[in-house]
């Protein structure tokens, strides 16, 4: 009407647009269908990624067990001539050396046997347990009034070691 003022409200704004209440509602983001495969692809990779990092751990191996029947062969393999030395690896590092034979004095044809090395510091505190097959892996079976030699060798014990010769346990015996 004439004489009727305008309100600040509808003058027009000169530089900014004049939108409708429709047209409000569709000034949103649009995700393209595209968009949105990839990102779900990215959270389900960083979500598997997490949990193989973070998810379950697989149960250790089991510690070799000694069965009665190797308990009671145990007396008839003998380990002789152990010694240490040291030698220097290919990448410059202090690698032991345990060396020695072991001797198959019993009846029956040895398949496998696991040793333990355990080193230990100036104060009777062990610091390292290594295993490693004296029989088997690589030297094949020992038979009954055969001996093999053996060489174990260690580049990760700790310089707390006391340098002596380790204590040599046999942990695991297989039979043919």
């Amino acid at each position: 009407m004439p004489g009727d003022k305008l309100l600040d409200d509808d003058m027009p704004n000169p530089g900014v647009p004049n939108f409708t209440p429709r047209e409000e509602k569709q000034r949103g983001v649009k995700l393209s269908p595209i968009g949105f495969v990839f990102a779900i692809g990215a959270v389900l990779i960083l979500g598997i990624a997490g949990w193989l990092t973070f998810g379950p751990k697989p149960a250790p191996p089991p510690e070799p067990v000694l069965t009665p029947e190797a308990r009671q062969y145990m007396p008839s393999l003998g380990l002789e001539a152990v010694h240490m030395q040291a030698a220097e690896s290919f990448s410059n590092q202090r690698v032991v050396e345990v060396l020695g034979n072991i001797a198959n004095h019993g009846n029956r044809k040895v398949k496998m046997a696991l040793v333990t090395c355990v080193f230990y510091d100036w104060g009777g505190q062990i610091v390292a347990r290594e295993n490693d097959y004296i029989v088997g892996a690589t030297s094949g079976p020992l038979g009954p009034g055969e001996t093999k030699p053996f060489r174990l060798a260690f580049d990760t014990i700790p310089e707390s070691w006391t340098q002596a010769l380790p204590t040599l346990v046999i942990r695991e015996i297989q039979f043919e």
